[in-house]
């Protein structure tokens, strides 16, 4: 299943890739359902960072959904190859939860648009293998994993968006403190 968001911050387009590269933590506290981000590895080289980010939800658990669904189950691992010369980041999720079932990747890029406004456009892949889930019948798997791919990006799509927009309230309140 394809995943596509755009966005427009209003912050220069220097501005915003460092923050988005370099200041993710920081930006954690603005996201709502983001408790924290971890940053577990960086490696810096000439072309920009590989890091290995982890995001720890936020989110309560519905009762019905305790029994199988635990806190350690709300994160994932964020791999991130950074390219400061084309200004975009190829990434590709984990879930530890999932580890076999779930598979995430794509790529931010990151365009000017104007002298004082960054475009953000995510594209990426979301592949959910239910056969190995306990609980889903085999026969049914093939079958319903195109329609739970579907729902987890209409549900994720819109989150991906309002981490651009956290970032962009982050970046408004570092030019006020400033200024």
């Amino acid at each position: 299943m394809q995943i596509h968001s755009e966005s427009r911050i209003h912050h220069p387009l220097d501005v915003v890739y460092q923050s988005y590269r370099d200041r993710l933590k920081e930006i954690a506290p603005y996201t709502p359902d983001v408790k924290e981000i971890v940053v577990a590895l960086r490696e810096e080289r000439p072309n920009g960072p590989k890091i290995h980010n982890i995001w720890i939800a936020d989110r309560e658990i519905p009762k019905v959904a305790q029994s199988m669904v635990k806190p350690d189950m709300l994160r994932w691992d964020d791999y991130a190859d950074w390219n400061d010369d084309a200004a975009h980041v190829d990434w590709r999720l984990s879930i530890p939860a999932f580890p076999d079932q779930v598979r995430c990747s794509g790529r931010n890029a990151f365009f000017a648009d104007g002298p004082n406004a960054t475009r953000v456009v995510l594209t990426g892949t979301l592949e959910i293998n239910l056969k190995n889930v306990p609980g889903v019948p085999r026969i049914l798997a093939g079958r319903i994993a195109p329609k739970i791919e579907s729902f987890i990006v209409k549900l994720v799509t819109p989150n991906l968006e309002n981490v651009n927009h956290c970032l962009e309230r982050f970046l408004d309140d570092q030019v006020q403190s400033l200024g």
